[in-house]
């Protein structure tokens, strides 16, 4: 399993990022890293996305930093060259998707009905976003997908947040679970790392402490 696919399946929190200038980069790896959370999906939403995930990968190598909101195939390529690990998209993109098959690359597109599912599985794709995950149903229309996608996990995102991860990490179908509330905009802009350091921590204990009740959950089931 690809180094990065491993990491966001054992932490099961990926940061969503939106990075207004590059200069908050390393700043934001640094807390996030202190946090517990060697993770960033950094967003292709502003002309900071690649020179940000440049400047983490330089700054924090073992930070497994991927690209969000990639939605052109132009996009995907810049993504690579700066040395994103992985692609996520919010919409399914066959463009996009066979690229980053080509490259070596993870990619998580958004899929949120059958159709698009329907395509991720004929690509070989084993793990799939679905956004935004409270505008289309969240939980409720995860479990009825499963069903007839057995193969497929989900990494929701939208809508997700510190009062309902656990809700969405106790289903076994949830591979993790995107957000930005650990580092939104605001506290980005006003240089408040230490209180993003804050969240990250105890957004990592929340998803550890889901992590052992599941686990303590099958151990009963089995005996």
């Amino acid at each position: 399993m690809d180094q990065a696919v491993k990491l966001i399946g054992e932490k099961q929190i990926v940061p969503v990022i939106k990075l207004d200038e590059a200069a908050a980069a390393v700043p934001l790896a640094c807390a996030l890293t202190d946090g517990g959370l060697p993770v960033a999906e950094i967003t292709f939403r502003t002309k900071a996305a690649a020179e940000s995930i440049r400047r983490i990968r330089e700054a924090y190598p073992d930070l497994i930093c991927g690209a969000g909101t990639v939605v052109t195939l132009a996009q995907a390529r810049e993504a690579k060259e700066a040395g994103a690990r992985f692609l996520v998209c919010p919409g399914f993109s066959q463009e996009i998707v066979a690229y980053a098959q080509e490259q070596g690359l993870p990619v998580f597109p958004g899929c949120c009905t059958p159709t698009d599912l329907v395509k991720a599985v004929a690509c070989g794709l084993q793990i799939v976003k679905f956004f935004p995950a409270k505008q289309y149903g969240g939980l409720d229309t995860i479990r009825a997908l499963s069903a007839p996608f057995p193969g497929l996990s989900f990494m929701p995102t939208g809508g997700i947040h510190a009062e309902n991860l656990r809700e969405y990490l106790l289903n076994d179908r949830i591979y993790a679970c995107g957000g930005s509330w650990m580092a939104p905009d605001s506290l980005i802009r006003e240089g408040r790392f230490a209180e993003i350091e804050e969240r990250t921590r105890e957004a990592v204990r929340l998803a550890g402490q889901v992590q052992a009740e599941r686990k303590a959950r099958r151990k009963e089931a089995v005996s």
